[in-house]
């Protein structure tokens, strides 16, 4: 027969197995991953890409790249596409300016966040 002390210690450990399965969730879906590369050329000028792995990458004149997280600042929807008029998120028709990442259209009102973008040959290596 089972003991009321083992069945509070079973249910204890679930519950911190469930927990920390969504920390780790969390964890790995609240931010860009490590270190992403992009080919230049796949970043049409006077535009951008959405990039998996977390980041928005655009070229707002010919041969200036600029990187940011692809997670919206007002409610952390990820930005679903990249207009010659910005970057634009679906979820609530945010959207931002591909120089700087400022919000041009709102419900948004803090700009994206800003990556570290290093160019590498023909390739640009994205980082948070």
């Amino acid at each position: 027969m089972t003991t009321r002390r083992e069945l509070i210690a079973a249910g204890a450990a679930i519950a911190g197995a469930l927990l920390a399965g969504c920390s780790d969730d969390e964890a790995t879906s609240s931010g860009p991953a490590d270190e992403v590369t992009v080919a230049k050329d796949t970043v049409p000028v006077g535009g951008g890409l959405v990039v998996d792995g977390g980041y928005v990458v655009t070229q707002p004149e010919e041969g200036e790249f600029v990187a940011f997280s692809s997670r919206c600042t007002h409610q952390g929807c990820t930005v679903s596409e990249v207009r010659p008029d910005g970057v634009f998120c679906a979820c609530h028709g945010s959207m931002f300016a591909l120089n700087d990442g400022t919000p041009v259209q709102g419900p948004a009102t803090d700009p994206l966040v800003r990556a570290t973008l290093t160019e590498s040959g023909s390739d640009l290596i994205l980082t948070p």
